[in-house]
C-alpha cells in the first residue's frame, strides 16, 4: 500500500508555503534545540489540534495528545507512562512555564465512558484507559434532569479538571507550582463554534476568552 496521495499534497503545500517562509526558523531551531514556554495536553481526535487553534509557529508549543486529554495521577510503579514521561520531560528538560489541558466539545473518549460502552477490541485499552475519568464523574454527579448534551459538556469539563489535580501529584510538579515557575490552565473548545473558554480559578467556571473578536467575525457581512 502506497504513501497516502494526501499527505504527499499535504507536504509540497508545506514546502510552497510553511516552510518557505520559516526556513531561517527551522534551520535555527535545529541548531539551537526547543525551548518552548507552554505545554499543551490536548486530546488526540483530528479536530483539535493545538498548534491550529493557538496559531502557533514551529518550536512554541510543546504537544502531548491521548484519548480525553488525560493526565493520570503519578504512579511511580516502574512501567513505562508516555503522559508521565512527556511531563517530566516537558518541566524538567525545556522548564515549560504553562502547561495547558485542552478538552473539547463531542469528545468521542468522553460519550465512550458516559455510555458505557462495549470494548471496541479485546483487552479493551480504551476502556481501562477511560477509567481514570471516574473522579470527572463523581465530580459532575448523577444525571439527573440533564439533557445528554448539558450532562456530556459537564463531563468533558469536569474531565479537564481532573487532569488539572493529576498534574499537582507529580512531586517534581508539585515543587515548581508552590515555587510560582509552572502554572496550570484549564481550556475547553466548542469543535462546531470554534469557541474558546478558559477556566477561571477563583470561579471554576469556563469563561469565554477573545468574546468581542469571536461575535465581531460573525457580525460581519458574508458575501
Amino acid at each position: 500500500m502506497q504513501f497516502p496521495e494526501q499527505l504527499i499534497d499535504g507536504y509540497r503545500a508545506f514546502l510552497a508555503g510553511q516552510l518557505r517562509h520559516e526556513q531561517d526558523r527551522y534551520r535555527e531551531l535545529a541548531e539551537s534545540g526547543q525551548s518552548p514556554n507552554i505545554m499543551v495536553i490536548g486530546c488526540c481526535d483530528s479536530r483539535v489540534s493545538p498548534e491550529v487553534i493557538f496559531n502557533a509557529r514551529p518550536g512554541e508549543l510543546f504537544v502531548l495528545r491521548n484519548v480525553a486529554n488525560i493526565v493520570p495521577p503519578y504512579t511511580p510503579d516502574g512501567r513505562a507512562h508516555g503522559v508521565s514521561a512527556a511531563l517530566e520531560y516537558g518541566v524538567g528538560a525545556l522548564k515549560v512555564k504553562h502547561i495547558v489541558v485542552l478538552g473539547h466539545a463531542q469528545c468521542g473518549g468522553v460519550k465512550a465512558f458516559a455510555e458505557d460502552a462495549e470494548p471496541l477490541l479485546p483487552g479493551d485499552f480504551i476502556g481501562n484507559w477511560m477509567k481514570l475519568m471516574a473522579p470527572a464523574a463523581d465530580r459532575v454527579g448523577p444525571r439527573g434532569a440533564l439533557s445528554e448534551a448539558e450532562y456530556l459538556m459537564r463531563l468533558e469539563q469536569a474531565n479537564i479538571v481532573n487532569s488539572l489535580d493529576n498534574l499537582v501529584t507529580f512531586p517534581s510538579v508539585h515543587r515548581l507550582v508552590e515555587r510560582g515557575q509552572v502554572a496550570f490552565h484549564g481550556a475547553y473548545f466548542g469543535v462546531a463554534t470554534g469557541k474558546l473558554s478558559v477556566r477561571d480559578d477563583a470561579t471554576g467556571k469556563f469563561v469565554q476568552i477573545a468574546a468581542d473578536d469571536y461575535s465581531q467575525m460573525f457580525a460581519q457581512p458574508r458575501f
